[in-house]
């Protein structure tokens, strides 16, 4: 079989919540043929949100992956989440998509999570294009949207269109059309087909300045891009179609540039550019240079790398699980090699080999639809039949071993205690919890060695909602929740030195250790442990198992028994007595010694900080405003967008519970927020003395 991997294109679609990806994706769906019949978010009857908390409440929770056809190319689409709660579906997403849609909203511009997705595609590599949707929403502005990508994102966006008309024009809400810059050809959709049907017209002549002006800056911008386009550019003040889509393509491969496009995907205006978009400048897996990874021998120290070829050895990353009552279905992206149904993988973080029992295309819900036997480079597959793979793994030919970089998420910052409604379900929710673990990284659950409670953490008030409901309505569990509580941190004060000792005789047989410590604050959001002892000091085992017990030490947390982060423990010198020091003694020693230096290194309460930002009409700024203050929030921005005002703050998640249901109280329901981690910053000094008693 002949693959024609030029053709595949594995896209995601990212953007703030509410901006319109998940209308943009049905539009992409019903125009490439995927879908008969277009769903509507309002209406709770999508084709990606097909859960049932998705429908409900409006938003993408799960990242859900499509194939379709446009044109020549086949497109793997996943759709994922907005909201900052659900940050790790859109991380997991980008670690193995080739190139990305965002989509901005003409109303709101660049929001808080549209920088922090913008973030992480840069940091994944992602090429990307724009889409600025919403145009005829009254409000809506085009160039303030474009120039906020360039200044807020520091991107370089080119604009291949402008709106004819929009929320902000002379009529508000009459968005008609959008120009194509390149052809100067004015493209309207027509309503009766839900946009299926476009018809290509002269730019009607109150749109001609506009247009040109605007063409202008593309031809100049896309010149700029090659030395030797600058000089056709030069001598003709044009450049050849073929050429400039070339140009612009490797540009775009490079991230230097991002081609923009407009309209409104509610009003059917504008998806089909983007499909011609996505087919014309994202990349396709041979876009891309081989994939790297490491011996998980450890064997070879150079980097092991991959290319997008079925005659390479397999490998692929487990970027998703799906848990649910009849079991577990993970998505795979295949980066080398032909993965059959039926084989044999190694999973090298366990060191097993898993066997592949079934392979599914994946199509949103109904994935029990299209089964095929084997599976190539470049694609994106379902794969049912694995067992102790977690989200993150690779799975490779167990001949050719790699182990691919792993999936880094972010640290829970709330949590909750769950117990089962009766002993018998105790079992029951035991599975659950670690079900849904492997399917969502950043959900941990644990039980409490001090009050025997199984605690459960997320990244946000929703979050933890959401997945009590899961384990309500999908796995049919009865459970008890009590309020949620922010997890913090702590740290110390200022340096000091101290000395921990063991010494004990039983039996005639005497055990003896010192251990001289230096504890300090760091910067590092860690625990950092590092010896200083001469070479002679300590046989290497034992300094070995010295240093695993200091760190053991700190993971029971300082004072009040949080965990530990900013620390720096330099172990500066050992008492070691041949026969005496044990394995035991030292360990002792190091406990007694790490104790010691937290107390007297003064321990600090640290809190999660909120970077917080609520658009409000101008009405409610003051009830929003004292109320934030009253939450101890420090106001850092605020600026007027039309009969808006956005402010941005910085807050203690420990004073946000419950802020959903109060600003909807505080603007009648008119203001919206988005709300996510920060870092860690110093507790005020009464919750310290309120939770040491």
């Amino acid at each position: 079989m002949e693959i024609e991997f030029e053709n595949i294109r594995n896209i995601g679609i990212i953007a703030h919540i509410d901006a319109g990806k998940t209308t943009t994706t049905e539009r992409v769906l019903y125009y490439s043929g995927a879908s008969h019949r277009m769903g509507n978010v309002d209406e709770g009857t999508t084709t990606t949100d097909f859960d049932e908390e998705e429908a409900r409440r409006g938003i993408t929770i799960y990242s859900a992956a499509i194939t379709c056809h446009w044109r020549d190319k086949t497109i793997n689409l996943i759709d994922t989440p907005g909201h900052v709660d659900f940050t790790a579906e859109v991380e997991r997403s980008l670690r193995v998509l080739d190139g990305a849609v965002v989509v901005f909203s003409a109303v709101e511009g660049v929001e808080a999570q549209s920088e922090t997705v913008w973030r992480q595609a840069n940091h994944y590599r992602v090429p990307r294009i724009c889409f600025i949707n919403k145009m005829d929403r009254i409000g809506a502005e085009f160039e303030r949207t474009f120039n906020e990508i360039q200044t807020r994102l520091e991107a370089h966006p080119i604009a291949l269109q402008v709106p004819m008309g929009s929320g902000s024009a002379p009529t508000p809400g009459h968005l008609t059309g959008v120009i194509d810059l390149y052809k100067m050809k004015a493209l309207y959709f027509e309503e009766e087909s839900k946009g299926a049907s476009m018809r290509e017209e002269e730019i009607p002549e109150e749109y001609q300045t506009l247009a040109e002006e605007w063409r202008s800056k593309l031809i100049e911008e896309v010149a700029q891009l090659d030395e030797s386009l600058l000089e056709v550019y030069l001598e003709t003040e044009d450049i050849p179609f073929e050429q400039f889509q070339k140009t612009l393509r490797a540009a775009t491969l490079r991230e230097e540039v991002q081609p923009l496009l407009c309209g409104s995907s509610l009003d059917f205006i504008g998806v089909q550019p983007v499909l011609d978009a996505v087919a014309d400048y994202l990349p396709s897996p041979l876009d891309l240079p081989p994939v790297e990874g490491e011996d998980p021998a450890g064997k070879k120290q150079e980097k092991l790398k991959r290319k997008c070829d079925p005659k390479e050895p397999f490998c692929g990353l487990v970027f998703k699980v799906v848990a649910d009552q009849h079991g577990e279905f993970y998505f795979v992206r295949v980066y080398s090699g032909t993965l059959k149904s039926g084989s044999r993988m190694l999973n090298p973080r366990t060191g097993k080999k898993e066997l592949v029992s079934q392979l599914r295309r994946v199509q949103a819900d109904s994935r029990e639809k299209i089964e095929t036997d084997e599976v190539y480079a470049g694609d994106i597959i379902g794969v049912i039949g694995l067992k102790d793979v977690a989200t993150g793994d690779t799975l490779c030919d167990p001949k050719h071993p790699i182990a691919l970089e792993n999936i880094v998420f972010p640290e829970t910052v709330i949590s909750m205690a769950v117990e089962p409604d009766s002993s018998a379900e105790r079992k029951k929710l035991e599975d659950v919890l670690e079900k849904l673990s492997k399917q969502d990284p950043t959900f941990k659950a644990k039980v409490s060695e001090e009050t025997g409670q199984t605690i459960v953490s997320g990244m946000g008030e929703l979050h933890l909602e959401i997945l009590k409901n899961r384990m309500e309505h999908d796995f049919n569990l009865k459970i008890k929740v009590h309020k949620p509580r922010v997890s913090y941190r702590e740290t110390i004060r200022k340096a000091q030195e101290v000395t921990g000792e063991f010494s004990r005789t039983a039996a005639g047989v005497t055990q003896y250790a010192q251990v001289k410590l230096r504890v300090e604050p760091s910067e590092e959001d860690a625990v950092m442990v590092v010896s200083k002892l001469k070479p002679d000091a300590l046989p290497s085992k034992m300094e070995d198992i010295l240093v695993q017990s200091i760190k053991d030490q700190t993971q029971s947390g300082g004072a009040v028994g949080y965990p530990l982060i900013r620390v720096k423990m330099t172990i500066l010198d050992v008492d070691y007595r041949e026969g005496e020091t044990t394995e035991v003694a030292l360990q002792a020693a190091a406990g007694d010694a790490v104790h010691e230096a937290l107390d007297q290194a003064g321990a600090v309460l640290l809190e999660p900080m909120m970077r917080l930002k609520v658009t409000t009409p101008q009405e409610f700024l003051g009830n929003i405003q004292s109320d934030l203050n009253s939450r101890r929030a420090l106001i850092v921005n605020s600026e007027q967008r039309g009969s808006l005002t956005v402010m941005e703050a910085e807050v203690a998640l420990s004073e946000m519970f419950g802020y959903s249901t109060q600003v909807r109280s505080l603007s009648q329901g008119r203001a919206s927020y988005s709300m996510e981690p920060l870092k860690y910053a110093e507790a005020p000094a009464e919750v310290l003395r309120e939770m040491l008693g």
